[in-house]
């Protein structure tokens, strides 16, 4: 026979401290006024999309960058007290709001599908690491109970999981889509040179630690006002003061780079045959007798009639090099037997080709299709565009270009965090950032390239000259400074003393090292509060008037009647 129990006072059943312990998932106790709740739904989702606009803001060309820290929290804060079902709701809409914002440019010549199925797949992903996050706002307050749990704890667990987060995006399903990372919003910050000490994916997790901190702080009243404001500012203050990392820059080299600003889009009527090399060559000629250059660098498929097969490509370019008394880097898609690779060539003008790289990592669905059956099944006129499957590459990303060693990098290959320390692994002195922007028009695409080239410059004490077809194009120092731009879609040259270095960073020593740990330290956190909270057998009472109250509806929480 079922029968309703009545509750004592105070409203809280005989049966629950009995329940909390056999649901882990759930956060019962005594309804308290000071007790903070998660937000109703709707004005959780409304959160959420603030929080995701917000950290877009961050990003260039906006160079906002200290709304990275009120999108961070704001999307943590949306979280809170959620459902599993409700949480991957408000972190699909958090994650859409920022793709949608950040990679419109993808849409630019293919149109709104590409760009809305990318953004829809990487919201589901972060949907799910939205989950993860509710689940560590839930447990660690339980198994860590107090200000240690919620202040120190927590923040820490949290960044860890978004790292754990970006490492995923960055490696699975495929490689290739770094993009928004929240290291990449602090190219021109206080917070620029710690990437030379912990590398990009450190940095990221000290940002987003950063906000959770400001965030728990804000919420805790378990301490004073001041203090509770006090904590984030001496944080923040301690990362900004960090030293930055001695250069080791020693002496200079004299690099001319040139922006044709030639018909280089996958779509342009214009891109004929032979057209985008033209435009490299009547760019480069105003150099003649401006020299000594101890190397000339064309971007990314600069020489888009093959040298290897194209005898007269070949002969205007040995002519070039001979006339500047300098090797050509140039940008060109070879082929070797059925295989086609985006290669950088180094060009001699008595010698023709005398090394060569092949990018390592092409891009998924923008270089070649994955499982391209399945996908032309689904969109077979877009599948169709990409008509030449590149293949990776094999070869060393170094040239010894007369004595100087440089890092090649051929577009997208600047966001991988593996790229870099091949480089200074090969004894790379400086960095050539040889790419093609002209297929994102003057969209923020080629100023947030330019954003990450930057940071790498600084991870890597290495200074960088990134040359595009159409922009934008710089010379980067170490420290992160510009020594010499073009203006985008304006045919120019770049003539500019480089600093070469040799020392190795932090960064560069510890690598991808940084990124695990972090990423463990996520997940083992969130996985051992699990473990503490499935241990506690008497359902420890929720007394603690500064807790976060989860809301009703949770994995498991239908009401049930006590049969007696």
């Amino acid at each position: 026979m079922l029968r309703k129990i009545d509750s004592p006072p105070g409203g809280v059943s005989p049966s629950a401290p009995r329940r909390v312990a056999r649901n882990p998932f759930r956060t019962d106790g005594a309804a308290s006024a000071d007790r903070l709740r998660g937000l109703p739904l709707w004005a959780a989702l409304l959160c959420a999309a603030a929080g995701g606009v917000l950290f877009d803001g961050a990003f260039p060309d906006h160079y906002w960058w200290p709304l990275v820290f009120p999108g961070v929290a704001l999307l943590l804060l949306a979280q809170q007290g959620r459902g599993a079902w409700s949480a991957l709701l408000v972190g699909f809409v958090g994650g859409l709001a920022f793709y949608v914002s950040d990679i419109y440019w993808t849409a630019l010549y293919l149109g709104p599908i590409p760009w809305l199925a990318l953004s829809i797949t990487e919201s589901a992903f972060w949907a799910l690491a939205a989950l993860l996050f509710t689940l560590a706002y839930r447990w660690v307050p339980r198994a860590l109970p107090g200000v240690f749990g919620r202040v120190v704890a927590l923040p820490l667990i949290i960044a860890g999981l978004w790292t754990l987060r970006e490492l995923q995006t960055n490696h699975w399903p495929f490689t290739g889509f770094a993009w928004g990372r929240v290291a990449y919003s602090q190219s021109e910050s206080p917070f620029t040179h710690l990437v030379a000490w912990v590398g990009v994916a450190g940095l990221t997790f000290l940002l987003v630690w950063l906000s959770a901190l400001a965030l728990a702080c804000a919420q805790e009243a378990g301490l004073r006002r001041a203090t509770r404001a006090f904590i984030p500012v001496v944080a923040a203050l301690a990362l900004a003061s960090v030293p930055i990392w001695p250069s080791a820059a020693h002496g200079t080299t004299r690099v001319a780079a040139v922006q044709g600003d030639g018909p280089a889009g996958y779509f342009d009527p214009k891109n004929v045959y032979g057209a985008v090399e033209d435009a490299q060559v009547d760019a480069t000629v105003p150099l003649i007798g401006k020299g000594p250059f101890s190397m000339v660098v064309w971007p990314e498929g600069a020489a888009s009639a093959n040298p290897l097969e194209d005898a007269h490509s070949a002969s205007v370019l040995s002519a070039l090099s001979n006339t500047l008394s300098a090797p050509l880097v140039v940008g060109a898609i070879t082929e070797d037997g059925r295989k086609t690779f985006n290669s950088s060539l180094l060009w001699d003008g008595t010698k023709g080709k005398t090394a060569q790289y092949d990018k390592q990592l092409p891009v998924p669905f923008g270089e070649y299709i994955p499982y391209r059956t399945v996908f032309h099944a689904i969109a077979p006129a877009l599948v169709d565009l990409v008509q030449r499957d590149y293949t990776p590459g094999t070869r060393p990303n170094v040239f010894d270009i007369r004595g100087i060693k440089a890092g090649i990098s051929i577009c997208f290959d600047i966001i991988d965090d593996r790229q870099i320390p091949q480089m200074i692994d090969g004894g790379a002195q400086l960095i050539l950032a040889q790419t093609n922007n002209a297929d994102f028009g003057q969209t923020e695409e080629n100023v947030q390239q330019l954003a990450i080239a930057r940071m790498r410059a600084v991870e890597a004490d290495r200074s960088v000259v990134n040359i595009s077809t159409v922009g934008t194009s710089q010379v980067i120092a170490p420290d992160g400074r510009t020594i010499a731009s073009i203006p985008a879609y304006k045919p120019g040259r770049l003539v500019a003393d480089v600093p070469l270095s040799s020392g190795v960073t932090p960064a560069i020593i510890i690598g991808s090292g940084v990124e695990a740990g972090a990423a463990t330290l996520g997940a083992a956190g969130l996985i051992g509060c699990f473990v503490l909270v499935l241990r506690d057998r008497k359902g420890r009472a929720l007394s603690d008037p500064a807790l976060t109250e989860v809301r009703s509806y949770t994995f498991a929480s239908w009401p049930r009647r006590e049969r007696r």
